[in-house]
């Protein structure tokens, strides 16, 4: 119909929406991402690469710091792909020339840098036909799930990680893509929904190994998934009549047991407390390690049964699904073996710890401390911070989708008042999770790159809003605030890589801390 938003805001069809986004996502990374001076992005692009180089020497992983570890096997790896076809010369440290030969030694780390850079962009494009394929199980209205898809795309969180190495991606997007695997299953029942389960807890245990701010995100999906029901959600007869059900639970608890005891040798390296001194790990509760993650589990136990008597979850199912979320999570954990460095092993069991290290001296102190004022108060001030981001007015932020959440706070209030109360509770809870991380996020500066943990819980709360608002699309307004809100949702989400690729500064900077991360390859410019 001529006067239906949506038919004019996707014009191409979902095919042809998908190809404009991956081609307009190749077009700013090749104008602001590939033909950027190598050196511009080197935080982290030189230690992934660094580390990746020294491991096709033969060397252990380098850069432990978030861990990155998935990252850096997948540089590793397509380096190797490349220097097999011969496409690639500088796969390995020894192979980059010495800085004492600048000309050359430029030339091989321009190859390394924009190769890598290839990756980070074909990752980042993959993950968004992902989260396109799994917004359109989600949502009702295809259509609705391209906007999101567009708005994903071009938001300030993929804008970052289309073009330069970072381990925050693969950290979240694993995660964000299990909350729609869980959503996606939860409201519709099905013999298989239990792997489905799997997939998910296998996800999000992935994401953890590559950094371990991903925790944050992980701890609120018990609570997140609780509204995302339907009336389809109730357990189909086999598991609510058949008695092979039982047989079929008993066989996913023996599964799970056998994951389980082919990953314990890592939980005991994870634990090891010779390892955890070493690596000046504190413990954050009573003095002991382990006990924070025990309750973690033991919450999401009790949100999986809260969720089964909500939306009618037979039992068999309920203990089928705990044992492949078990299952799931601990064959996810071997991927730890593919290049076993126990660095990474005490990290991903002690993830809260890790991120300790790291923190200023004001986190450090109250999270060591025994003061329970001093951690509200670091938390309140956490809170006031994001939300004046969220405002942009008060705290400008290379963020677009700061301007959907100014529709979506009212948007929940409208669809509760007009009878839609279960997308309004659903899209609540999303918004309350970003929020939640985004306050811990500002500890850390609630940088550009951090974006992507979030970034995709605020579009999937406007986009449940707008297919619950079903006729929106014919108001008069609809259409004029969508353009406007794309056109700020792509000049702010890219102005980030346009400023990087303009600036006049030089990498005299990277001298500061070349020498502890990659000290195997002096640079040009730094003096020894």
């Amino acid at each position: 119909m001529a006067n239906d938003a949506f038919d004019r805001l996707t014009f191409l069809g979902w095919r042809g929406g998908l190809a404009a986004s991956v081609a307009g996502l190749a077009v700013s990374f090749f104008l602001f991402g590939f033909a950027v001076i190598y050196w511009r992005n080197a935080d982290m692009d030189f230690m992934v690469i660094y580390s990746a180089l020294a491991m096709n020497d033969g060397k252990p992983q380098q850069f432990l710091d978030h861990t990155a570890y998935l990252t850096i096997l997948s540089v590793k790896s397509w380096f190797q792909l490349l220097h097999g076809f011969g496409l690639f010369d500088a796969y390995t440290l020894p192979a980059i020339p010495s800085a004492a030969n600048p000309t050359a030694f430029d030339a091989a780390m321009t190859s390394a840098v924009r190769a890598a850079r290839v990756l980070a962009f074909m990752v980042a494009t993959g993950c968004v036909l992902i989260f396109a394929g799994l917004a359109r199980l989600i949502l009702r209205d295809w259509r609705v799930a391209l906007l999101a898809t567009l708005a994903f795309a071009f938001s300030g969180g993929a804008a970052v990680h289309s073009r330069i190495l970072r381990s925050e991606l693969i950290a979240a997007l694993p995660v964000i893509f299990a909350l729609m695997i869980l959503i996606a299953a939860g409201r519709r029942a099905s013999r298989v929904r239990p792997l489905a389960l799997a997939a998910a807890a296998g996800l999000c245990v992935l994401g953890l190994e590559n950094k371990v701010q991903a925790i944050l995100l992980i701890g609120a999906l018990p609570f997140v998934i609780l509204p995302f029901g339907s009336a389809d959600s109730a357990s189909v007869a086999f598991w609510s009549h058949r008695r092979s059900r039982w047989l079929v639970t008993a066989v996913a608890a023996i599964v799970a047991t056998a994951a389980a005891w082919a990953a314990w040798p890592l939980a005991d390296i994870g634990f090891d407390r010779g390892l955890l001194d070493a690596a000046h790990f504190v413990p954050l509760a009573f003095g002991r390690f382990g006990i924070y993650q025990m309750a973690l589990l033991l919450l999401a136990g009790a949100c999986m049964v809260a969720y089964a008597a909500i939306w009618r979850v037979s039992a068999a199912e309920t203990l089928a699904s705990m044992s492949t979320i078990a299952a799931g999570a601990s064959i996810a954990l071997l991927a730890l073996n593919l290049d076993y460095n126990s660095g990474n092993v005490i990290a991903v069991f002690n993830p809260l710890e890790k991120m300790i290290t790291f923190a200023d001296t004001t986190t450090t102190n109250a999270a060591n401390g025994s003061s329970l004022t001093a951690i509200f108060l670091l938390l309140l001030d956490g809170l006031g911070s994001a939300l004046a981001r969220y405002t942009f007015v008060l705290h400008s932020s290379p963020r677009p989708t700061v301007f959907l959440t100014w529709l979506i706070m009212p948007g929940i209030v409208y669809a509760w008042r007009r009878g839609e109360r279960l997308a309004a509770l659903q899209a609540l809870v999303l918004m309350l999770a970003a929020i939640g991380i985004d306050t811990l996020g500002v500890r850390r500066g609630l940088k550009s790159e951090y974006f992507i943990f979030t970034d995709p819980l605020i579009i999937l709360a406007g986009a449940i809003l707008l297919d619950a608002a079903r006729d929106l699309r014919f108001h008069k307004w609809t259409y004029p605030i969508a353009m406007t809100l794309f056109g700020l949702h792509i000049a702010v989400g890219q102005a980030e890589p346009v400023k990087y690729a303009f600036k006049r500064t030089g990498p005299e900077s990277i001298c500061e801390w070349n020498p502890y991360y990659m000290p195997l390859m002096p640079l040009p410019w730094c003096k020894r």
